[in-house]
């Protein structure tokens, strides 16, 4: 069965909705961000903002000043793209209440082009102080996330995807900030996020053909960030491959680079766009295209591991 991660948030908000405190806010979109399954349910606690996202942010930060708990949503492309300035200053400034669920994120949008392909909204948010930030890599996860979201006191983002993907066979739990380990590996690392989680995991099945043992981490929560799963499969492993549907800058590539440039560095290789805007086309052969595949994920690891430094005790023999 496959199913997108905007399906999981649209069951988790249905089941939320038993607390009163809960309210769903949409931009015009609820139908296709799984917003409107919350509206059939309860429609006195469902709101309509129209296409008026900056506006949204600021009906949600009030419910949330109210004591309520908002869910606000909408496509990536339009917030955090359409709101920066509103979720800065009124939510994350404030550090209100307030939960951002972006749907249709990353170049599997597909058709839609370009313009509705956003790769950049994680290296927007990743430094607002106080935000909590989640990429869930199945439907289950993101159902996880989603009322995992609801019990944090303060913002968090959820970023999701439109694409179905299966749902993977890992770690039942879910624990914020804690990434989980799909598969153990000796050889390589193989950090991924979102959608590019099920690939990783493809990826190390045709590395461990090929001899080279790979473990994979599936790192949900992007900030704060899982810094010692991260430094032990550094030391473990000695060098990490990122896959990501976003921008190779600022996303889960810098996040990892940036925690073990300070804890342990070691050599690391990013899979995701390279600095580039997307274009119309399907799924697969945009993925295809801009280098976000198994094949590419296998192609870093490699190229890692040939350019990896000897441990010491082979040093020694040479």
């Amino acid at each position: 069965m496959k199913l997108a991660t905007r399906d999981g948030f649209g069951k988790a908000i249905c089941e939320l909705g038993a607390d009163e405190r809960i309210v769903v806010l949409a931009a015009s979109v609820g139908d296709s961000t799984r917003a409107y399954k919350f509206r059939e349910k309860f429609p006195a606690r469902y709101i309509e903002a129209g296409i008026a996202e900056q506006n949204m942010i600021g009906m949600a930060s009030g419910l949330a000043l109210g004591g309520m708990v908002p869910f606000a949503t909408s496509f990536c492309t339009f917030l955090p793209g359409r709101c920066y300035d509103q979720i800065r200053q009124s939510v994350c400034y404030s550090n209100l209440n307030v939960k951002l669920v972006a749907t249709h994120a990353g170049i599997t949008v597909g058709a839609d082009g370009a313009t509705h392909q956003m790769m950049e909204d994680l290296a927007m948010l990743r430094a607002l102080p106080g935000l909590t930030i989640m990429v869930p890599a199945d439907s289950l996860e993101a159902e996880k996330a989603t009322l995992a979201a609801a019990k944090i006191r303060g913002p968090c983002y959820l970023r999701l995807s439109r694409e179905p993907l299966p749902l993977l066979k890992g770690d039942a739990t879910f624990e914020v900030g804690k990434a989980q380990t799909l598969r153990e590996g000796s050889d390589v690392t193989i950090a991924a996020c979102g959608i590019m989680t099920y690939y990783a995991l493809l990826a190390a099945e045709t590395l461990a053909a090929s001899g080279i043992s790979a473990r994979v981490l599936n790192v949900h929560t992007l900030k704060p960030i899982d810094a010692v799963a991260l430094e032990r499969a550094a030391r473990e492993t000695g060098g990490i491959v990122t896959a990501e549907e976003h921008q190779v800058i600022g996303g889960l590539g810098s996040a990892v680079a940036e925690t073990l440039a300070e804890r342990y560095p070691v050599p690391v290789r990013r899979v995701g766009m390279l600095d580039r805007f997307g274009e119309s086309g399907q799924p697969a052969e945009l993925l295809q295209k801009h280098g976000m595949t198994a094949d590419a994920i296998v192609h870093a690891a490699k190229e890692l591991l040939w350019k990896k430094p000897l441990p010491e005790t082979a040093k020694a023999a040479d």
